[in-house]
């Protein structure tokens, strides 16, 4: 059974697609912590984050640095955080969230269908501009 993650990547699930190569896949969080929190995710289908190999921890690092930037470009802040955390989801991903402070990580916002629209397309018109 694919996982929810996979689903999503194949198109069988909606999501709000932030950036996207032949390895990797970068969409909002449905429950965001902050406006721009992405959750960037490989394509092949791994459980635990150090599962992955080597090439591709390296190779999702940078795809996320692109994301992070894309980011912070369309919602100004201090530093976009990344946490692996991996336990709702049983497929390897990372975290990306704009804050200007911890104290932005320990709340939770709501935005509209149409919010997340053009959170998505901001950042991932910033992502493909950085190539």
């Amino acid at each position: 059974m694919a996982t929810l993650f996979t689903r999503i990547i194949k198109g069988e699930i909606p999501s709000y697609k932030c950036a996207e190569n032949d390895q990797f896949y970068a969409f909002l969080d449905i429950n965001p912590i902050r406006q721009g929190h992405t959750l960037v995710v490989p394509k092949r289908e791994v459980d635990y984050f150090f599962d992955l190999t080597d090439e591709e921890i390296g190779a999702m690092q940078v795809f996320a640095k692109r994301v992070a930037k894309a980011i912070k470009e369309a919602f100004p802040c201090k530093k976009v955080s990344q946490a692996v955390i991996g336990l709702d989801v049983d497929h390897a991903h990372i975290h990306l969230v704009p804050i200007n402070s911890e104290q932005d990580l320990r709340q939770r916002t709501t935005l509209s269908p149409e919010q997340m629209q053009a959170t998505a397309e901001a950042i991932l018109q910033n992502f493909e501009n950085d190539k």
